[in-house]
């Protein structure tokens, strides 16, 4: 059964800066695709970044530039690091995956088999 779990979400002001992390179990983590995606109230979700299982990685335009994403094969662990945040990206935020070795870009990562049960990150102007 794939489990992912997310944590480190949290209130900033701008310009701040938040490190989530998902924790993956119950599948071949290094042979997945994972990506973190988005949703504010009101709002679809929105591809925030996804790296495949060979690692290459991609990034919305919204935050290229100021996210970057990780994973940690020997600990089952999916990062997103987050620096100079601005109110607009405010939401929960949800880690996912899929067994396919590439997410198809970014934009792809809210049509993943698999999702969190997210983790909310709020900045204040």
């Amino acid at each position: 059964q794939v489990q992912l779990v997310e944590s480190g979400g949290g209130s900033v002001q701008a310009g701040g800066s938040l490190r989530l992390s998902c924790a993956a179990s119950g599948y071949t983590y290094s042979s997945y695709c994972m990506g973190w995606f988005r949703q504010a109230p009101g709002k679809e979700r929105e591809g925030v970044a996804a790296i495949d299982s060979d690692g290459s990685t991609s990034y919305a335009d919204s935050v290229k530039g100021r996210f970057t994403i990780s994973k940690d094969n020997a600990k089952n662990t999916l990062y997103l690091q987050m620096n100079s945040l601005k109110p607009e990206d405010t939401a929960m935020y949800y880690c996912a995956a899929d067994a396919i070795p590439s997410c198809g870009g970014s934009w792809c990562v809210p049509l993943a088999r698999y999702w969190g049960q997210g983790t909310q990150v709020t900045v204040s102007s």
